[in-house]
């Protein structure tokens, strides 16, 4: 039976919600099963986890080119569909300059690469509601890294290898070319059996992205179907791919492919067994260097804490690592790039001057119930960093570019008086001895609370004071220097932290009420420097 005739008697290509192909079968899961036609006993019928689906033995007249052809038609109808939800809804907790989605929720950035006198940054987002489900890429362009513009809908869960969830990927600008690498992920039967392919999408001439299928199929040996997030360089002459990983021992590692020409890869090995155990799983793997440093960055989920504080599994961790000519890794020394609340799944991408500017998520996978979801949106995009290689340590910094942002210059004489602000998005500067108490986005109910216990010499972040419905609500960090120098960025829901010239980082999404404008400081009087925050930048579709 032809792919043609399953598409009719399934009510023809307008009824197709989602094609899979498992094992020795092709199979439509269709919208409305009133439009399904009387089926021969060669379809299989059920419903499949709320979806009803139709399925037949996949015989060698379906081709993959087939295939395609119905994921074409999928990608324009869900691309349709999603037009509704383009349009950003009002909220009070929307950021001024931070990118957020327009509605739905937004995870992951993707693909942040320089291409052509232009940035490129893409984001995960599932556009119908607050929740982790089938994933898209939206793109994002740029000149000079502040004013964003909405571009399109890059990336749509539409065919057999990725119809649950376009995943993390990354970007490779080759000559004129621009290659986007993704872990398509699909879900198979009553079980949700997950399988997992790496898969490649290539830049055309219409300004969209065609998809080329996946480029490696089949899991490396003693590895789940667990392994995702490609992140693609160019080292020692050839092509290497860097995957997030599980063992079969349920440890995370990293799997490391090799190419010459981007498109056949061949497996090298597992790496990070010197680390074990170190979580059950690592996402979102990035590699760079910074001064001559190799450093890799990545997502290890299941660390447990010391800090009684601190209950989220998912973790961000850098390391320096070795490599040989082999290209084989050895993980040396690593720590916390962000040790606040929210901060996962960072990117980074090198610019033309040299400079290495790193995006995350301010946000958390299993953290889907803030107060913007009532406005019908949730997560946003961290600042972008400049990362450099001081004295055997990462320094993280705001990019240069956020200055263009600043309005006037003001000097505040901070006391526990408080002073009103009337605006929730600026940068403060400011030096704080030991033993002050910092309120931030502050009104008599409302705060977010930076202290500095002089006796343990420890900065603690507290947000238990604010409208947060769920995770954590104080982080600590250890420090030793005799003041501590802040550059403090507040953008209505966010605050982001900068620790003596940037040698810590504490992220964290903040919720208060718009009267929450107010800035006192108990246990000391200080001067700090306030710049009022403005953006153009336009991340949605016009």
């Amino acid at each position: 039976m032809s792919l043609n005739l399953l598409i009719e008697l399934a009510g023809g290509i307008t009824n197709i919600l989602r094609i899979l192909a498992p094992e020795g079968r092709v199979t439509v899961a269709v919208r409305d099963l009133q439009q399904v036609k009387p089926l021969p006993t060669s379809i299989v019928s059920e419903s499949v986890l709320g979806e009803w689906q139709l399925s037949m033995p996949i015989s060698d007249e379906i081709s993959e080119h087939d295939l395609a052809e119905v994921g074409i038609h999928i990608a324009k109808q869900q691309r349709q569909q999603a037009k509704a939800y383009l349009p950003p809804t009002e909220s009070v907790y929307r950021p001024q300059w931070h990118i957020s989605p327009p509605q739905g929720l937004l995870n992951d950035p993707n693909g942040f690469v320089y291409h052509q006198g232009e940035y490129y940054l893409f984001y995960q987002w599932h556009p119908f509601a607050c929740q982790h489900k089938d994933k898209y890429w939206v793109l994002l362009k740029s000149q000079d890294l502040i004013n964003w513009r909405w571009h399109s809908i890059a990336l749509t869960p539409s065919d057999w290898f990725d119809s649950h969830g376009v995943f993390s990927g990354h970007a490779v600008s080759d000559g004129d070319d621009l290659w986007l690498f993704y872990t398509g992920n699909t879900r198979l039967g009553h079980d949700r059996q997950r399988q997992t392919m790496q898969c490649i999408a290539k830049a055309n001439s219409e300004g969209g992205f065609t998809k080329l299928g996946p480029v490696i199929r089949t899991l490396p040996d003693g590895v789940t179907e667990h392994i995702r997030d490609p992140k693609v360089v160019y080292k020692q002459g050839r092509w290497q791919m860097l995957l997030g990983a599980q063992t079969q021992q349920l440890a995370g590692c990293l799997a490391v492919y090799h190419s010459d020409n981007l498109h056949d890869w061949q497996f090298d090995g597992l790496y990070g067994q010197e680390l074990a155990p170190y979580g059950y799983m690592w996402e979102c793997p990035d590699r760079f260097e910074l001064d001559g440093q190799t450093l890799v960055v990545f997502g290890p989920q299941g660390i447990r804490s010391s800090n009684p504080h601190h209950t989220i599994e998912h973790h961000n961790r850098i390391f320096t690592v070795a490599d040989n000519q082999q290209g084989q890794l050895q993980f040396l020394q690593g720590w916390e790039l962000d040790s606040g609340f929210d901060f996962y799944a960072p990117q980074t991408a090198l610019t033309p001057d040299g400079r290495r500017v790193l995006c995350g998520w301010m946000g958390l996978p299993d953290e889907v119930d803030h107060p913007s979801c009532v406005d019908g949106w949730i997560h946003q995009l961290t600042a972008l960093r400049e990362l450099r290689w001081i004295n055997g340590r990462v320094i993280q910094s705001p990019i240069r570019e956020l200055t263009q942002l600043r309005g006037e210059k003001r000097s505040l004489h901070l006391t526990e008086q408080g002073i009103d602000i009337g605006g929730k998005s600026y940068e403060l500067q400011l030096t704080l001895p030991w033993g002050s108490e910092l309120h931030l986005m502050k009104n008599r109910h409302q705060q977010v609370v930076l202290s500095l216990d002089e006796q343990s010499h420890t900065l603690r972040l507290d947000r238990s004071q604010t409208e947060i419905r769920q995770g954590d609500t104080i982080r600590e960090l250890n420090l030793t220097t005799e003041q501590v120098k802040l550059q403090i960025l507040v953008d209505h829901s966010s605050i982001e932290i900068f620790i003596n010239q940037g040698e810590q980082v504490m992220s964290s999404r903040v919720f208060t009420a718009p009267d929450a404008t107010q800035i006192a400081l108990f246990g000391a009087e200080v001067e700090a420097d306030y710049f009022p925050l403005q953006a153009t930048l336009k991340p949605f579709a016009a």
